[in-house]
Protein backbone atom coordinates (compact mmCIF):
# COMPACT_ATOMS: atom_id res chain seq x y z
CA UNK A 1 0.00 0.00 0.00
CA UNK A 2 1.60 3.20 -1.05
CA UNK A 3 2.13 5.75 1.73
CA UNK A 4 0.24 8.88 2.26
CA UNK A 5 1.81 12.17 3.10
CA UNK A 6 0.22 14.10 5.39
CA UNK A 7 0.59 18.26 5.12
CA UNK A 8 2.63 19.99 6.89
CA UNK A 9 1.19 23.02 5.99
CA UNK A 10 -1.83 23.41 8.62
CA UNK A 11 0.95 22.08 11.64
CA UNK A 12 3.84 24.37 10.53
CA UNK A 13 1.48 27.79 11.01
CA UNK A 14 -0.49 26.86 14.13
CA UNK A 15 3.48 26.34 16.00
CA UNK A 16 4.37 29.84 14.40
CA UNK A 17 1.08 31.43 16.05
CA UNK A 18 1.49 28.99 19.16
CA UNK A 19 5.04 30.41 19.89
CA UNK A 20 3.98 34.11 18.56
CA UNK A 21 1.40 34.43 21.48
CA UNK A 22 3.76 32.42 23.81
CA UNK A 23 6.52 34.90 23.50
CA UNK A 24 3.94 37.65 23.54
CA UNK A 25 2.60 35.87 26.97
CA UNK A 26 6.28 35.88 28.32
CA UNK A 27 6.18 32.02 28.78
CA UNK A 28 9.52 30.60 28.24
CA UNK A 29 9.32 26.75 26.85
CA UNK A 30 10.23 25.41 29.91
CA UNK A 31 7.85 26.97 32.04
CA UNK A 32 5.65 26.36 29.19
CA UNK A 33 5.66 22.23 29.13
CA UNK A 34 5.82 21.96 33.01
CA UNK A 35 2.26 23.53 33.25
CA UNK A 36 0.90 21.73 30.48
CA UNK A 37 2.70 18.18 32.14
CA UNK A 38 4.25 17.58 28.84
CA UNK A 39 7.81 16.96 27.95
CA UNK A 40 9.91 20.27 26.63
CA UNK A 41 10.63 17.98 23.34
CA UNK A 42 7.23 17.87 23.11
CA UNK A 43 6.39 21.56 23.21
CA UNK A 44 9.09 22.23 20.67
CA UNK A 45 7.64 20.12 18.38
CA UNK A 46 4.22 21.39 17.95
CA UNK A 47 6.37 24.84 17.96
CA UNK A 48 7.90 23.74 14.64
CA UNK A 49 5.36 21.68 13.17
CA UNK A 50 7.17 18.08 13.87
CA UNK A 51 4.03 16.47 13.95
CA UNK A 52 0.28 16.31 14.34
CA UNK A 53 -1.39 18.39 17.42
CA UNK A 54 -3.81 17.47 20.14
CA UNK A 55 -6.38 20.14 20.22
CA UNK A 56 -6.59 19.48 23.95
CA UNK A 57 -2.79 20.83 23.76
CA UNK A 58 -3.62 24.22 21.99
CA UNK A 59 -6.65 24.66 24.24
CA UNK A 60 -4.15 24.29 27.21
CA UNK A 61 -1.46 26.62 25.73
CA UNK A 62 -4.36 29.44 24.65
CA UNK A 63 -5.52 28.99 28.54
CA UNK A 64 -1.54 29.22 29.77
CA UNK A 65 -1.14 32.38 27.65
CA UNK A 66 -4.17 34.60 27.85
CA UNK A 67 -6.21 33.92 24.36
CA UNK A 68 -8.74 35.54 23.58
CA UNK A 69 -12.41 33.23 23.05
CA UNK A 70 -12.45 33.23 19.10
CA UNK A 71 -8.58 32.95 18.97
CA UNK A 72 -8.33 29.75 20.94
CA UNK A 73 -11.41 28.57 19.12
CA UNK A 74 -9.47 28.86 15.30
CA UNK A 75 -6.65 27.49 16.61
CA UNK A 76 -8.35 24.62 17.82
CA UNK A 77 -10.43 24.04 14.79
CA UNK A 78 -6.68 24.09 12.64
CA UNK A 79 -5.10 21.85 15.17
CA UNK A 80 -7.87 19.07 13.91
CA UNK A 81 -6.60 19.91 9.81
CA UNK A 82 -2.70 18.73 11.36
CA UNK A 83 -3.91 15.16 10.47
CA UNK A 84 -4.81 16.28 6.68
CA UNK A 85 -3.93 14.64 4.31
CA UNK A 86 -3.72 17.29 1.29
CA UNK A 87 -5.01 21.18 2.92
CA UNK A 88 -8.20 22.61 2.15
CA UNK A 89 -8.41 25.74 4.05
CA UNK A 90 -11.91 26.08 4.33
CA UNK A 91 -13.03 29.26 5.67
CA UNK A 92 -16.31 28.31 7.24
CA UNK A 93 -14.21 26.14 9.54
CA UNK A 94 -11.01 27.96 10.04
CA UNK A 95 -11.82 31.50 9.31
CA UNK A 96 -9.86 33.54 6.98
CA UNK A 97 -9.14 36.13 9.59
CA UNK A 98 -6.69 33.91 11.08
CA UNK A 99 -4.27 35.32 8.70
CA UNK A 100 -2.94 31.52 7.98
CA UNK A 101 -1.45 32.68 4.44
CA UNK A 102 0.38 36.41 5.63
CA UNK A 103 1.87 34.43 8.43
CA UNK A 104 3.86 31.64 5.55
CA UNK A 105 4.26 35.20 3.24
CA UNK A 106 5.57 37.13 6.07
CA UNK A 107 8.25 33.91 6.56
CA UNK A 108 9.13 32.84 2.91
CA UNK A 109 12.42 33.83 1.39
CA UNK A 110 11.34 34.04 -2.25
CA UNK A 111 7.44 34.46 -3.19
CA UNK A 112 6.97 33.46 -6.97
CA UNK A 113 3.77 34.36 -7.83
CA UNK A 114 1.53 33.86 -11.23
CA UNK A 115 -1.40 35.95 -11.38
CA UNK A 116 -3.72 35.44 -14.32
CA UNK A 117 -6.87 37.71 -13.24
CA UNK A 118 -5.77 40.28 -10.88
CA UNK A 119 -3.04 42.04 -9.79
CA UNK A 120 -1.50 40.93 -6.87
CA UNK A 121 -2.31 42.27 -3.38
CA UNK A 122 1.19 42.98 -2.50
CA UNK A 123 1.28 45.37 -5.12
CA UNK A 124 -2.35 46.72 -5.29
CA UNK A 125 -2.89 50.54 -5.03
CA UNK A 126 -5.41 51.69 -2.86
CA UNK A 127 -7.94 52.99 -5.74
CA UNK A 128 -7.51 49.64 -7.40
CA UNK A 129 -8.05 47.78 -4.04
CA UNK A 130 -11.13 49.86 -3.79
CA UNK A 131 -12.47 48.97 -6.83
CA UNK A 132 -12.35 45.01 -5.94
CA UNK A 133 -13.89 45.20 -3.07
CA UNK A 134 -16.97 47.56 -4.79
CA UNK A 135 -17.40 44.59 -7.03
CA UNK A 136 -19.22 42.73 -4.13
CA UNK A 137 -22.42 44.60 -2.67
CA UNK A 138 -22.24 42.15 0.57
CA UNK A 139 -19.47 43.96 1.70
CA UNK A 140 -19.89 46.28 4.82
CA UNK A 141 -17.81 49.27 5.35
CA UNK A 142 -16.37 47.98 8.51
CA UNK A 143 -15.13 44.87 6.33
CA UNK A 144 -13.92 47.25 3.59
CA UNK A 145 -11.54 48.68 6.21
CA UNK A 146 -10.84 45.38 7.54
CA UNK A 147 -9.69 44.31 4.38
CA UNK A 148 -7.56 47.76 3.66
CA UNK A 149 -5.98 47.02 6.63
CA UNK A 150 -5.34 43.78 5.60
CA UNK A 151 -4.00 44.54 2.43
CA UNK A 152 -1.50 47.50 4.13
CA UNK A 153 -0.09 45.12 6.36
CA UNK A 154 0.80 42.34 4.25
CA UNK A 155 2.47 45.17 1.61
CA UNK A 156 4.62 46.45 4.50
CA UNK A 157 6.41 43.22 4.36
CA UNK A 158 8.31 44.90 0.69
CA UNK A 159 9.72 47.63 2.64
CA UNK A 160 10.94 46.21 6.11
CA UNK A 161 13.95 46.04 6.85
CA UNK A 162 14.53 42.99 9.45
CA UNK A 163 14.82 40.44 8.67
CA UNK A 164 15.23 41.39 4.70
CA UNK A 165 12.22 40.74 2.79
CA UNK A 166 11.69 38.32 0.46
CA UNK A 167 12.43 37.79 -2.80
CA UNK A 168 9.26 38.25 -5.13
CA UNK A 169 9.18 37.28 -8.43
CA UNK A 170 5.29 38.04 -10.26
CA UNK A 171 4.33 36.63 -14.27
CA UNK A 172 1.41 38.80 -14.94
CA UNK A 173 -0.54 37.25 -17.69
CA UNK A 174 -1.68 40.37 -19.97
CA UNK A 175 -4.84 39.67 -19.39
CA UNK A 176 -4.75 41.48 -15.87
CA UNK A 177 -2.92 44.51 -17.66
CA UNK A 178 -5.87 45.18 -20.13
CA UNK A 179 -8.89 43.98 -17.60
CA UNK A 180 -10.69 47.48 -15.95
CA UNK A 181 -11.19 48.01 -12.39
CA UNK A 182 -12.41 50.97 -11.12
CA UNK A 183 -11.89 52.98 -14.39
CA UNK A 184 -9.03 54.04 -16.64
CA UNK A 185 -7.88 56.97 -14.09
CA UNK A 186 -7.74 53.75 -11.52
CA UNK A 187 -5.84 51.38 -13.89
CA UNK A 188 -3.65 54.50 -15.23
CA UNK A 189 -2.08 54.58 -12.01
CA UNK A 190 -2.26 50.97 -11.20
CA UNK A 191 -0.05 50.33 -14.04
CA UNK A 192 2.25 53.08 -13.32
CA UNK A 193 3.07 51.98 -9.83
CA UNK A 194 3.62 48.20 -11.36
CA UNK A 195 6.45 49.88 -13.34
CA UNK A 196 7.97 52.00 -10.36
CA UNK A 197 8.19 48.53 -8.08
CA UNK A 198 10.21 47.03 -10.42
CA UNK A 199 12.88 50.04 -9.14
CA UNK A 200 13.59 47.46 -5.87
CA UNK A 201 16.33 44.86 -5.88
CA UNK A 202 13.97 42.58 -4.31
CA UNK A 203 11.46 42.99 -7.49
CA UNK A 204 10.60 41.55 -10.40
CA UNK A 205 7.11 42.31 -12.77
CA UNK A 206 7.10 40.61 -15.96
CA UNK A 207 4.78 40.43 -18.30
CA UNK A 208 3.06 37.35 -20.34
CA UNK A 209 2.10 38.21 -23.42
CA UNK A 210 -1.97 36.76 -24.78
CA UNK A 211 0.63 36.48 -28.52
CA UNK A 212 2.88 33.58 -26.35
CA UNK A 213 0.67 31.15 -26.58
CA UNK A 214 -0.56 28.80 -23.55
CA UNK A 215 2.43 27.99 -21.00
CA UNK A 216 2.62 24.34 -19.28
CA UNK A 217 -0.54 23.74 -17.04
CA UNK A 218 -2.62 26.84 -18.36
CA UNK A 219 -5.01 25.51 -16.72
CA UNK A 220 -3.77 25.68 -13.12
CA UNK A 221 -4.26 29.03 -13.17
CA UNK A 222 -3.00 32.07 -10.68
CA UNK A 223 -1.05 30.45 -7.62
CA UNK A 224 2.00 31.63 -5.63
CA UNK A 225 4.92 29.11 -4.92
CA UNK A 226 6.83 29.76 -1.94
CA UNK A 227 10.41 28.96 -0.44
CA UNK A 228 11.63 28.92 3.35
CA UNK A 229 14.75 29.93 4.91
CA UNK A 230 16.69 27.55 6.59
CA UNK A 231 15.64 27.92 10.19
CA UNK A 232 17.83 26.78 13.18
CA UNK A 233 14.65 25.70 15.17
CA UNK A 234 13.90 23.11 13.00
CA UNK A 235 15.56 19.90 12.00
CA UNK A 236 14.83 19.68 8.70
CA UNK A 237 15.11 22.62 6.14
CA UNK A 238 10.75 23.65 6.33
CA UNK A 239 9.31 22.59 2.50
CA UNK A 240 8.24 24.89 -0.32
CA UNK A 241 4.72 25.36 -0.71
CA UNK A 242 1.56 26.24 -3.13
CA UNK A 243 -0.74 28.44 -2.78
CA UNK A 244 -4.19 29.08 -4.60
CA UNK A 245 -6.72 31.31 -3.28
CA UNK A 246 -10.22 30.44 -4.29
CA UNK A 247 -14.13 32.17 -3.07
CA UNK A 248 -14.64 29.29 -0.19
CA UNK A 249 -11.24 28.79 0.52
CA UNK A 250 -7.81 28.09 -0.48
CA UNK A 251 -5.49 25.17 -1.48
CA UNK A 252 -1.89 24.53 0.22
CA UNK A 253 -0.10 21.58 -1.62
CA UNK A 254 3.44 20.72 -0.15
CA UNK A 255 4.10 17.30 -1.57
CA UNK A 256 7.21 16.74 -3.61
CA UNK A 257 4.91 15.81 -6.91
CA UNK A 258 2.46 18.63 -6.33
CA UNK A 259 5.93 20.70 -5.87
CA UNK A 260 7.58 19.24 -8.95
CA UNK A 261 4.34 20.36 -11.21
CA UNK A 262 3.92 23.50 -10.10
CA UNK A 263 8.29 23.94 -11.05
CA UNK A 264 7.67 23.12 -14.00
CA UNK A 265 4.28 25.43 -14.84
CA UNK A 266 6.68 28.41 -12.99
CA UNK A 267 9.91 27.50 -15.72
CA UNK A 268 6.99 27.48 -18.57
CA UNK A 269 5.91 30.96 -17.66
CA UNK A 270 9.14 32.12 -17.08
CA UNK A 271 10.43 31.13 -20.29
CA UNK A 272 7.46 32.75 -22.13
CA UNK A 273 7.62 35.91 -20.47
CA UNK A 274 8.82 38.99 -21.62
CA UNK A 275 12.06 40.15 -19.71
CA UNK A 276 12.20 42.80 -16.85
CA UNK A 277 12.92 45.78 -19.87
CA UNK A 278 10.58 44.65 -21.74
CA UNK A 279 7.46 43.88 -19.58
CA UNK A 280 8.52 48.02 -18.63
CA UNK A 281 7.78 49.03 -22.07
CA UNK A 282 4.45 46.62 -22.72
CA UNK A 283 3.12 47.94 -19.16
CA UNK A 284 3.53 51.14 -19.95
CA UNK A 285 2.35 51.08 -23.57
CA UNK A 286 -0.88 49.35 -22.10
CA UNK A 287 -1.14 52.30 -19.83
CA UNK A 288 -1.12 54.85 -22.76
CA UNK A 289 -2.96 53.23 -25.35
CA UNK A 290 -5.68 51.45 -23.33
CA UNK A 291 -6.28 53.20 -20.44
CA UNK A 292 -5.70 56.86 -21.75
CA UNK A 293 -3.29 57.75 -19.08
CA UNK A 294 0.24 56.91 -18.72
CA UNK A 295 1.62 60.27 -17.36
CA UNK A 296 -2.21 60.91 -15.14
CA UNK A 297 -1.58 60.96 -11.30
CA UNK A 298 -3.23 58.75 -9.28
CA UNK A 299 -5.23 59.15 -6.47
CA UNK A 300 -3.97 61.52 -3.57
CA UNK A 301 -3.00 59.85 -0.38
CA UNK A 302 -1.67 61.53 2.88
CA UNK A 303 1.55 61.02 3.39
CA UNK A 304 3.74 57.96 2.06
CA UNK A 305 6.33 56.31 4.01
CA UNK A 306 8.71 53.71 2.60
CA UNK A 307 11.28 55.09 1.04
CA UNK A 308 10.01 52.96 -2.40
CA UNK A 309 8.47 53.60 -5.42
CA UNK A 310 4.88 55.11 -4.95
CA UNK A 311 1.63 55.33 -6.21
CA UNK A 312 1.09 58.74 -5.18
CA UNK A 313 3.74 60.26 -6.40
CA UNK A 314 6.67 60.11 -8.87
CA UNK A 315 9.33 59.86 -6.55
CA UNK A 316 10.56 57.18 -3.86
CA UNK A 317 8.16 58.13 -0.34
CA UNK A 318 10.28 59.59 2.77
CA UNK A 319 12.26 57.22 5.12
CA UNK A 320 10.08 56.12 7.56
CA UNK A 321 10.64 56.55 11.24
CA UNK A 322 11.59 53.23 12.92
CA UNK A 323 9.35 53.99 15.58
CA UNK A 324 6.30 55.08 13.67
CA UNK A 325 3.86 52.40 13.82
CA UNK A 326 2.70 50.63 9.51
CA UNK A 327 -0.31 50.01 8.83
CA UNK A 328 -2.60 53.10 9.52
CA UNK A 329 -5.39 53.85 6.78
CA UNK A 330 -4.09 57.63 6.65
CA UNK A 331 -0.84 56.85 4.90
CA UNK A 332 0.24 55.79 2.02
CA UNK A 333 -0.94 52.13 0.82
CA UNK A 334 2.13 51.39 -0.67
CA UNK A 335 4.02 49.96 1.74
CA UNK A 336 1.65 50.78 4.72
Amino acid sequence: MAEVTVSTVPRRQLGRMLRELRLAAGVTLDAAAEALECSRQKAWRIETGGGTVRGVDVRGMCELYGVAADLTAALVALAGETRARGWWHAYAEVPAWLGLYAGMEATARRLSEYADTLVPALLQTPGYARALHDVDPELTDDDRERLERARLDRQALLRRRLPPPPRLDVVLSEAVLLRVAGGPATMAGQLRHLRQVTALPHVSVRVLPLAAGLPVGAEAGSFVLLDFPRDGNRAVPEPPVVYQELVTGALYLDRPAELAAFERVWASLDSLALDPEESRRSIGKIAEEVHHGAGAEPESLDGCTGGLPCPASDSPCRQPDPNEPVGRLTRCGWGG
